[in-house]
């Protein structure tokens, strides 16, 4: 659900300090309350993100027949149905703003024997599909989309579905976890092959649950035939919320910022291994490992950050983390260049056109390209208003900002916030931001 009349309001900050826990992992949330929909028995997950994207994700496996409790807020017990048990709905399927719902469904859907329609809001409906769907039909799928290759997502049940080998044109988990899933439904073994790695959690979760995965370099292969067993999930910190933090901690003048519990999967820390390329004081003071999945608690300090260039092969391990870099970015000293990151063209909104119209308004001289940006940063940053065009990790990133600036800010149209960090401007006040959330803003 997009929001234009809630705001972020904030006036210049100078010193955080906490010591807290984010929010569990967007994606391994999602991906617990798929696999364990499918899966024999009773999955209980720990630790859920309970935010609009992946309850969407919730709601329509309910919809689907499968009964799903919550008795906690962070907490999901599901009774699964196996692989073949999920029964159609003659309702659509609503994803809302939730683009790993939709294409990941989307492969889940592929090869079942009833008909879904999945849809979504406004910005969903904009996000391009065809990506998912080529490959979908490659295998037999019947699908329909609009004729840009968006939703809605008309999935008519498949003759059968046929194991393909699939060399990925973009690096991208979603399509790559998307075609997984339909492979659990086709005949012969799927594989999949990467320009480069992606965030691995579909191999690693449907390996968990028993399913025949291989992984060799950039290639993952999966073989038909075994039911998934369900297993108890704990969800560990969503490393692109910490993210927000890690930045907060090292622009700012003075203070230390303690981030526990937080996933540091090596597909998803790009931005540390940048921040720390730039100088930031960063440190991993705790390491465990919860279900396969490596944990740590972060402590971050005021750094004298400078700019870098990132290489192009780590862009695919910070895509998601591209807003809360430009404003480390703008304030290094020297210039920051990013490349190679077409992707963010086609994300809740077109994230570089945004950044760079978020970084003119506070006075950072910043240069656009197809694929990327280059920044010059700067020691303080102007105030102004900002449009996030409804895309959460704008809004959060900018926020930041006012941590170097010396007016006041306003972010405009947050409140697609709720779908990955219910409860950040909570969070933000509390380690020092000076931030308060309007309502009816104009």
């Amino acid at each position: 659900m997009s929001g234009g009349k809630r705001e972020y309001r904030l006036a210049p900050a100078m010193a955080v300090a906490g010591d807290f826990a984010v929010p569990g992992d967007k994606s391994v949330s999602h991906r617990s309350v798929m696999l364990g929909a499918i899966a024999r028995g009773t999955t209980r997950v720990t630790g859920f993100l309970p935010g609009a994207d992946t309850l969407a994700t919730a709601a329509i496996l309910r919809q689907l027949g499968v009964r799903i409790e919550r008795p906690g807020e962070t907490e999901l017990i599901i009774e699964g149905v196996g692989l073949h048990g999920l029964r159609g709905s003659a309702q659509d399927l609503d994803c809302g703003n939730a683009g790993t719902a939709m294409r990941l469904l989307a492969g889940l859907l592929a090869g079942q024997r009833f008909a879904s329609t999945l849809v979504g809001d406004e910005s969903l409906t904009r996000r391009p599909m065809r990506r998912v769907l080529d490959p979908l039909a490659r295998m037999g799928a019947r699908i329909e989309a609009s004729a840009a290759g968006t939703a809605p997502l008309r999935i008519a049940p498949a003759e059968r579905l046929v194991g393909i080998d699939y060399s990925c044109p973009v690096a991208s988990a979603q399509v790559k976890s998307c075609v997984l899933l339909a492979g659990l439904y086709a005949e012969g073994q799927t594989r999949v092959v990467e320009p480069q790695a992606t965030r691995d959690y579909t191999e690693r979760m449907l390996a968990a649950l028993g399913a025949d995965v291989t992984v060799d370099g950039l290639a993952v292969s999966l073989r038909p035939g075994r039911e998934l067993s369900a297993q108890p999930i704990a969800v560990p910190g969503d490393f692109s919320s910490a993210a927000f933090f890690l930045v907060a901690g090292a622009i700012a003048g003075s203070g230390e910022l303690l981030v526990r519990n937080v996933g540091l999967n090596p597909r998803r820390t790009g931005l540390l291994d940048t921040l720390l390329d730039m100088g930031a004081d960063i440190a991993i003071v705790e390491r465990s490992e919860v279900a396969g999945e490596p944990v740590g608690t972060l402590r971050v300090r005021p750094s004298a950050l400078r700019g870098v260039d990132v290489p192009v092969t780590r862009v695919p391990d910070m895509i998601d983390e591209f807003p809360a870099f430009a404003i480390a970015a703008a304030c290094a000293s020297g210039t920051s260049r990013v490349r190679g990151a077409h992707e963010l063209r086609v994300k809740e909104s077109d994230r570089i056109a945004a950044v760079a119209r978020g970084l003119e308004a506070l006075d950072v001289a910043v240069q656009e390209h197809p694929d990327g940006l280059d920044i010059d940063g700067r020691s303080r940053l102007g105030g102004g208003s900002i449009d996030s065009h409804g895309d959460h990790r704008i809004a959060m990133s900018f926020a930041l900002a006012s941590l170097r600036a010396e007016a006041p800010i306003r972010v405009l149209d947050v409140a697609n916030v709720d779908t990955s960090f219910p409860g950040f401007a909570a969070l933000a006040a509390a380690i020092g931001l000076n931030i308060t959330v309007e309502e009816g803003g104009e």
